[in-house]
């Protein structure tokens, strides 16, 4: 038997190699990291502790806002400032001692300084005196832990008299006011100190002494501009100052969102509204400092950009134009005796298919406090923040609601004479008609049609003389369907603020018969605007809006950038009913303005664009800033009401014209109509002369109407 040996496994020598060579490698790499870790570790430890990366943002200029046509509306203008810049490292006694420095070479307001930031100044300008404030065995508690430093401070600033503080000169004020300005930001965040009146003498020698001044810089700020003046300037909003800085209420949201505490921030309506917009983006600083706060380099992370810039739905001219129509007008009426208490009016404009705001204006007379003269004041604000009795422009939604709850039919007819309720003063029209249907009612302005209507929806039966009973679940009914149109509730529209108008409380059938012509809720004129755009545009109600576009800023003389946002139209609701029923009302609205004795042909007669609409006078009391001269019970007044679209078969605009308290009695100047009639000739003779040679400029002799009396109440 032959016994053979076993074959030794074989390794080659390229695989003996590889080995080999991992196996250096590896050693390399355990010397390195022991290296590392053993000879240079606390080398890059002591590194690490050394130095920290502080991200810092710097703020923008905000966004401009323009009108439709580019003209430019709110814009910022740059200002010379003087701002500082704290460093972690940087003690109370150093910040003191630049402030003094400082303060001699700037005047400083000192309008602004509390009691209390006097006698903080006071304990840190004089530090031994202070401690002379505070006895031996307050001392010895302190020492033995019994009082804590918060403890002895407040002891300290309780027993700091008047003629400590009187000692306390005025440079020491100024002093203190900048002092004051060092520590109202963090750490590295640039703070204005002045950027009001900086003459060009105090930015100089600020700049020329930057080096005995640590954290001391001078730049370019900005404030807004407002290039209308006062032009809706309620609307517009405001924006906080760099001594407000961001509003106290919500000042952790703002924080939340990458916001310095003195950063200026929009703080009403548009500016409000569209701050995210209109804020921009930060620039962003990346500050390498040690442990002890000091800085040890700097990398500009991005440059930040300003704000994007908003385009209004507005027309400028056309807000021009209006706004001096309102103030003519209401300077008139305050001429007739009746007309003691007006003192307001309002106008909307706004395209019925898009809700574009193409108008917004409204004017107020108050008295001014130095002069004690009576001057005019912007106050387009009111158009969605004040509500009122409207009267008889409702009529319109409540012959739709009577359609829609079979009260009445498209042509029903009823007996337009006084009604007789019993224990109730006679209800009637401005005039008895006899036997009219819902077209007629609305071109008259019937009350007695609307009542009637009412009642059958109610489920009431009138009689001559007899009590009347109605279910009060029409007040729902008729809310319900009020509010379709936008009448009662928001309308939408891009600010804050919006009122809803008021639902009165009580609900009892004379109350009933009250809502149905619009002397019972209130409403406000952008309800108005958007309630006859809804009867306008075939049934839709389209949320209003005052901002079209936003766009990209651009370095260049103000112009316009890409679009970011176009605002396209929203449809809240289609309301109730068919379609033939919307263009019953309109047909009615139509005879308002141009057939026979429409309430509304006598302030239209003339024209060319045939308008539609509805007019309207509603008994009130007075509730306006003379409201306690009166006692308790309040003055009857009557306002004023005129809605409208044209041209009445393809509206491109719709208007709501509205002036409370116009006069006292039972008849005044028509001072809604007129206004209303030269709105609607200004806005069809700015549209001629755009077509006509590409400007809007309006020939201000024309769009004047004759002045007519109100035929009666509540037409």
């Amino acid at each position: 038997m032959v016994i053979r040996k076993k074959k030794k496994p074989h390794v080659s020598f390229r695989l003996n190699m590889l080995f080999f060579v991992i196996f250096m490698l590896f050693s390399v790499l355990i010397l390195r990291l022991g290296l590392v870790q053993i000879v240079y570790g606390e080398d890059f430890k002591r590194e690490i502790e050394r130095t920290e990366d502080i991200t810092v943002n710097n703020p923008v200029p905000r966004g401009k806002m323009f009108d439709r046509n580019g003209k430019v509306i709110v814009d910022n203008t740059p200002l010379n400032a003087i701002t500082y810049t704290k460093f972690q490292d940087t003690s109370q006694e150093e910040m003191l001692k630049t402030a003094k420095r400082l303060a001699q070479l700037i005047d400083k307001d000192i309008s602004k300084i509390r009691e209390r930031d006097k006698q903080d100044f006071w304990i840190l300008k004089n530090p031994e005196k202070a401690k002379e404030k505070i006895t031996k065995r307050e001392w010895d508690l302190y020492e033995q832990e019994e009082l804590d430093d918060k403890e002895i401070y407040n002891l300290q600033l309780k027993r700091i008299k008047k003629d400590d503080l009187a000692s306390l000169t005025t440079e020491d004020l100024e002093t203190l006011a900048i002092f004051r300005e060092f520590n109202s930001g963090y750490a590295l965040t640039q703070q204005i100190v002045k950027n009001e009146n900086v003459t060009p003498e105090e930015f100089a020698v600020v700049s020329e002494n930057l080096e005995s001044l640590p954290g001391v810089d001078t730049t370019t700020d900005w404030e807004r501009y407002y290039a209308f003046g006062n032009t809706l300037k309620t609307v517009l909003g405001n924006v906080t100052s760099s001594d407000e800085g961001l509003p106290e209420d919500k000042l952790e949201e703002y924080l939340a969102r990458d916001y310095s505490r003195n950063d200026r921030v929009g703080k009403s309506y548009i500016e409000l509204q569209y701050e995210d917009v209109l804020h921009g983006q930060k620039g962003k600083v990346k500050n390498v400092t040690d442990k002890a706060g000091k800085i040890l380099s700097t990398e500009v992370v991005s440059e930040g950009q300003r704000g994007k810039d908003l385009v209004l739905t507005i027309d400028m001219n056309l807000q021009l134009e209006i706004e001096k129509i309102i103030e003519e007008e209401l300077w008139n009426a305050k001429q007739n005796s009746k007309s003691a208490l007006l003192d307001r009016a309002f106008v909307v404009l706004m395209n019925p298919h898009t809700g574009e705001i193409l108008t917004m204006a409204g004017k107020q007379i108050a008295r001014n406090d130095e002069t004690n003269k009576q001057e005019m004041r912007d106050f387009a604000l009111g158009n969605i923040t004040t509500s009122y009795n409207v009267g008889s422009v409702v009529k319109g939604a409540t012959i739709l609601t009577g359609y829609n709850t079979g009260a009445i039919q498209p042509g029903s007819t009823q007996y337009d004479s006084p009604l007789l309720i019993k224990d109730t003063p006679p209800k009637s029209s401005w005039k008895n008609f006899g036997n009219i249907n819902d077209l007629r009612a609305l071109q008259v302005s019937s009350n007695v049609y609307m009542w009637k209507t009412v009642i059958e929806m109610a489920g009431g039966q009138y009689a001559p003389n007899k009590p009347l009973s109605l279910d009060v679940t029409a007040f729902d009914t008729m809310r319900q369907s009020f509010s379709q149109f936008g009448l009662g509730t928001k309308t939408g529209i891009d600010l804050p603020n919006e009122s809803t108008g008021y639902a009165g409380p009580l609900k009892q059938p004379g109350l009933l018969l009250d809502l149905a012509i619009g002397q019972y809720d209130t409403y406000t004129v952008m309800q108005l605007a958007q309630y006859v755009s809804t009867i306008a545009n075939g049934g839709y109600r389209v949320q209003p809006h005052i901002v079209k576009e936003i766009r990209e800023p651009v370095l260049e003389n103000n112009e316009l950038g890409p679009i970011v946002q176009e605002i396209e139209p929203t449809i809240l609701n289609r309301i109730d009913g068919k379609d033939e029923w919307i263009d019953r009302v309109q047909e009615g609205f139509r005879m308002v303005m141009q057939v026979g004795d429409g309430t509304g042909v006598s302030s239209f007669k003339g024209v060319d664009y045939s308008p539609a609409g509805k007019t309207g006078t509603a008994q009130a009391f007075y509730d306006g800033p003379e409201r306690k001269k009166f006692g308790k019970i309040p003055p009857e007044v009557m306002n004023l009401s005129l809605i409208s679209y044209a041209p009445s078969n393809n509206p491109e605009v719709a208007m709501a014209v509205l002036v409370p308290w116009a006069y006292q009695g039972n008849s005044g100047p028509a001072t809604a109509n007129i206004i209303g009639r030269r709105v609607m000739d200004t806005y069809f003779n700015l549209k001629k002369q755009t077509q006509t040679d590409g400007t809007n400029v309006v020939n201000q002799n024309e769009g004047t109407t004759e002045n007519t009396d109100t035929q009666q109440n509540n037409q």
